[in-house]
């Protein structure tokens, strides 16, 4: 017997369409998103709705549509099968092993950006197109990021402490 929770949209449905909640995990969203070093913000982004969606979309009981389903799918780019739960069995080897060589090949692209020495460059870039042979998705993927330190929740970025003049207000009016 499920209920439906008053107030509550799930997955970006509209308010007067409401989704009862599962008694049973229904997906595994939050562990793969994890597994694939996704952020939040990043995945908020890609389908349109915000953080708070996203964390909601990822608690195991939460009965999402299958269009959402689907974009989570593209942007994980994981089989559909391995964020759906079948019974109490863990994530398949095969997503298992991707996140190991998308994050391998984070690293490998890292090193080729900060080597300074070239033998060192080429060795990362010979590993990099030999992980490229073995799934050649990872061409696709992006070093980790090697700028700066991530904010607190609590502090704001540098575009809150830019002024503007009085005269962008006044062109604006005009």
């Amino acid at each position: 017997m499920s209920s439906i929770q008053p107030g509550v949209s799930h997955a970006g449905t509209p308010p007067e369409v409401q989704i009862p909640a599962a008694p049973r995990p229904l997906h595994r969203l939050g562990i793969v998103r994890r597994l694939q070093e996704i952020s939040r913000r990043t995945l908020a982004r890609h389908l349109n709705t915000d953080v708070a969606g996203v964390k909601r979309q990822e608690q195991p009981a939460c009965d999402i549509l299958l269009s959402t389903l689907y974009r989570w799918q593209q942007m994980l780019e994981v089989p559909i099968a391995e964020l759906l739960v079948e019974s109490d069995s863990a994530l398949a080897a095969p997503v298992l092993k991707r996140a190991q060589l998308v994050r391998m090949m984070k690293t490998v692209l890292a090193i080729c950006e900060a080597a300074a020495e070239e033998p060192i460059r080429q060795m990362a870039q010979t590993l990099a197109a030999q992980l490229t042979e073995v799934m050649p998705e990872l061409a696709m993927v992006n070093p980790w990021h090697s700028v700066g330190k991530r904010r607190r929740r609590d502090e704001y970025g540098t575009a809150a402490d830019r002024r503007l003049s009085q005269d962008v207000f006044l062109d604006l009016r005009d």
